[in-house]
Formats: C-alpha cells, structure tokens, sequence
C-alpha cells in the first residue's frame, strides 16, 4: 500500500488541504521517501536527523519538509501503521532573523520636507515628524486621540491596553502646534481626524501619502513605509547613544530582545559600544 497516497487522500478529505499544498506535500514526501534509508516506513529519528541536516537547501526549506514530516508520521501513528513516530526529537536549523530596513538621516530629511510639496502638507509634516520623533506604529499615530498629548510627551495605549510614555523633541511639537492651529473639525477626539468610518485618518490613505512624498524626494517607493521609519527612528537613536532599555519603552516592545536587533544593523564598532554599555549587557570586571 502507498502510505503517501493514503496520507494525501486523508489531508484532503479530512483536512480540506488545497491542491498546491498537496503537492508540496507529495514531493517532499517522495523525495524523503527516496532519500531516506529503507524508505519513510523504516526511518530512524536519526535517519530522519541526518536527511535534514544534510539537505542543500534554505533553513526555511528545511523547516517546510520538517513541518510535513512530522504530519505524515503523526497520521501513521494515529492510524497504528507505525508504533515509535521518529520526527518526536528532530532538531531544525534556526533561521535568520531579517534585519529592520532603514532610511539615512539624510534621506528622512528628504522626505519631511517632501510633505511641503503635497495637499494637507501641515497635516503630513506634523505626521511625519511625529512618527520619526516617537518611533510610534501607524496605527497609534493615525488613532492618536487628543487626549495623548501632554505637552512634550505622548501617553500612548499600545499593544495589550499597555500604556507608555513618549517623548518629543522641540521640532516635532512645533510642526504638531501648527496642525493643531488649523485643525478641523475642532471638536474631534482625535489628533489627525478624517470621514473615514473610525473618524481619523487611516492607515491605507497615510500610507499612501507617505509613497507620494518617496516619489518626490526621489526615493524608491517600495523602501519606504511607516515601519520602516519606526525603525530608522529607534536605529538612529541607538547609533547616536541612546540607551537600549529606553528604546526599548518608547517602542512599547515587551522583550529587550525584540529591540536588540537594531545593534545588528549598525557598523561594527558603534555595535560593540552599544553591547558594552546597555545596562543588560553591561560586564562587571573582577579582580583576580
């Protein structure tokens, strides 16, 4: 019997599995089947191990064939055609985290002053300098009520109903003071209001605005978008010294690991500053 023909049959009578992921199924399956020593009914967990290991091919490839492995065995085992299941252990390659895109300084100026050139351009700089300044995610930035703003600091509601406290320089706050002065309608509760049905500006039409103000500072559209100046916001801050922990709070990340990632883009050596001088990577030395 052709357990692989039973196994696919059963993805797609029990499961509903489409027919490209079928076939992804099927051809990871025949390849193993070939591959593996006495075939997939015979296979050792070291067996299984080793064919994965050995495979030329990108860790999420690897983790892909790993992924259906683990199905077929664990239908063969519920069906009793096999009694030890040998992918119970298996270890994967882990993969590489992508690195945060980012814009040069130079290249933020460009586009801030881009918004000069287009419709609504207090609203879009006053945006703009907002979301560089702050670091926030486009949804707090075009949700943000008028509530938030206290003076030189946002009280933002991010993630989990979490509050934090932002900060913003002097050039930010004047550029929102000139939108605030011309605002309409006055009595809205939020910062950046519109007719959209939340009442405020959305995501799609900032970030639509956003590609137009690429265009016109010559920077190819598709590099820019708002996380990617959430990004440049917190990796310019830490290349100039900032303090990771206070990067950390101000993008509202739960884990000081999420945000250790921008120590990866910068060059080497403003990389080691940051690792030697952050509170939790800071190493106390001994006397011996």
């Amino acid at each position: 019997m052709n357990y692989i023909d039973v196994f696919l049959e059963a993805m797609s009578a029990e499961k509903g599995r489409s027919q490209n992921t079928l076939s992804a199924y099927a051809n990871d399956l025949n390849h193993a089947d070939a591959a593996l020593p006495g075939g997939l009914l015979n296979a050792t967990e070291s067996d299984i191990q080793s064919y994965l290991a050995g495979a030329d091919i990108s860790a999420s490839s690897v983790a892909r064939r790993a992924s259906c492995l683990r199905s077929f065995y664990k239908f063969l085992m519920l069906e009793k055609i096999i009694k030890t299941n040998p992918t119970t252990n298996i270890e994967l390659p882990k993969r590489a985290k992508p690195l945060p895109k980012l814009l040069t300084t130079e290249e933020i100026e460009l586009l801030i002053s881009s918004a000069g050139d287009v419709r609504t351009a207090v609203r879009l700089r006053a945006m703009l300098e907002l979301l560089y300044a702050s670091g926030l995610r486009v949804s707090e930035l075009c949700g943000l009520p008028m509530t938030a703003l206290l003076g030189d600091r946002l009280l933002i509601h991010g993630k989990g109903a979490k509050e934090r406290m932002v900060p913003v320089h002097e050039t930010a706050r004047n550029a929102l003071d000139k939108w605030l002065a011309i605002r309409s309608p006055q009595e809205s509760k939020y910062v950046f209001p519109s007719n959209s049905a939340s009442g405020h500006i959305t995501r799609d039409g900032f970030f639509k605005i956003l590609k137009k103000c690429a265009v016109l500072s010559g920077i190819e559209p598709r590099r820019v978008t708002p996380h990617v100046l959430r990004h440049s916001f917190a990796s310019h801050l830490l290349a100039h010294g900032a303090n990771l922990r206070a990067i950390q709070t101000m993008l509202g990340h739960e884990d000081i690991s999420t945000t250790q990632i921008y120590t990866h883009v910068l060059p080497e050596k403003l990389a080691q500053v940051v690792t030697e001088h952050h509170p939790l990577s800071q190493t106390k030395v001994h006397d011996k």
